[in-house]
């Protein structure tokens, strides 16, 4: 089961870029800024995380369905897809409600 988490996370962002691609509701809209906006925001919690894991708050743990690279001590790869998943529903959500308004 090695990568499933990873596995996942790439389906689930796969399937938020296609809702917004067919309803064109922030990064196929205004791509530079959702680019931009999800990027500062991944960047943000990558140094949250790296902080948590200096003070020994955070930790890794094991676990099978990870893929195993880490991008810092504590950090595996799959954090940096699934803050960007998170990002974007993030900035989609907040788009609709302005459309609403």
């Amino acid at each position: 089961m090695t990568g499933l988490y990873l596995g996942l996370l790439l389906f689930s962002l796969a399937g938020l870029v296609l809702c917004d691609w067919r309803w064109k509701i922030a990064l196929f809209d205004n791509a530079r800024h959702t680019v931009l906006v999800i990027a500062l925001s991944v960047a943000f919690f990558i140094s949250w995380d790296i902080s948590g894991v200096a003070s020994g708050v955070f930790f890794k743990g094991d676990s099978n369905l990870l893929v195993g690279w880490d991008i810092a001590t504590e950090i595996p790869i799959e954090e940096v897809f699934f803050l960007t998943l998170l990002s974007h529903l993030a900035v989609i959500a907040f788009r609709l409600a302005e459309r609403r308004r």
